[in-house]
């Protein structure tokens, strides 16, 4: 992880917290997006920087407006989406809690050490509302058949 400081010096260093660091399994249907990206963005190697500037650098805090709307276009998002990087750890760890995740295991993935950074992203949806009566619902009849017997 690198830190850019006011005066723009870099500090290279590890995550906030021990959690920060840890492997992930990541979806198949994302396999060849990242392969693609590490072989075109990506220094090499195991210990090789995820995001490297033109010149192979670390990217600078001040260029990366320019560089973020660039990419956005180019996945035709529309700019008055708003989205921010940091957005899409967000949507990720919202989907991971929505599949079911445990918290504990949410926490692993996301590299949280506390819960209350972890509940951040335990969003409640309408589709997964749905989702929670069905399975209840699917409990109770469960509940009643055996009742009946």
């Amino acid at each position: 992880m690198a830190a850019e400081m006011e005066d723009g010096t870099q500090i290279d260093g590890d995550p906030k917290s021990a959690a920060g660091k840890r492997p992930i399994s990541l979806p198949d249907g994302l396999r060849l997006d990242i392969e693609t990206h590490l072989e075109r963005y990506a220094q090499p190697g195991p210990t090789g920087r995820l995001f490297v500037g033109p010149q192979g650098g670390i990217p600078l805090r001040r260029n990366f407006n320019r560089v973020w709307h660039a990419a956005l276009n180019t996945a035709k998002i529309p700019k008055e989406t708003s989205l921010h990087l940091h957005d899409l750890r967000h949507t990720g760890s919202t989907w991971s809690a929505q599949s079911g995740a445990t918290l504990k295991e949410l926490m692993a993935r996301i590299g949280h050490s506390s819960t209350r950074a972890a509940m951040i992203y335990q969003h409640a949806s309408r589709d997964r509302d749905d989702a929670i009566a069905t399975a209840l619902n699917q409990l109770i009849m469960e509940a009643r058949a055996k009742v009946d017997e």
